[in-house]
């Protein structure tokens, strides 16, 4: 069963300079920051808020995230069955196993 909205992706220029923006102009905090295959995965959040801005810069690999424009990312208490569940209602997804971002 989905639990959560993780994520909400901010297009950026430069990441560095969105993080600096995020975290010292805004106060909030760097969650996640990994050299993913596809670019550089960087969240900030506000606290331990649930919710996580991604800092996207499509021009750094040139490709937009997964989804197109936006990406929504969601959470689940049991993220491989509720793929499947979804595989069996016709969803179709873009890798073969999901990720889990939350373990790096």
């Amino acid at each position: 069963m989905l639990t959560n909205i993780m994520y909400v992706t901010v297009r950026v220029t430069d990441q560095d300079r969105a993080l600096k923006f995020y975290t010292e102009g805004l106060g909030l905090q760097k969650r996640v920051d990994f050299p993913g295959p596809e670019g550089r995965f960087l969240t900030v959040g506000v606290g331990d808020g649930p919710v996580e801005i991604i800092l996207w810069s499509p021009g750094e690999v040139g490709k937009q995230p997964a989804g197109g424009l936006a990406s929504l990312f969601l959470e689940s208490d049991d993220l491989r069955k509720d793929v499947a569940m979804f595989r069996g209602r016709g969803v179709t997804f873009d890798r073969p196993e999901p990720e889990d971002y939350r373990s790096y």
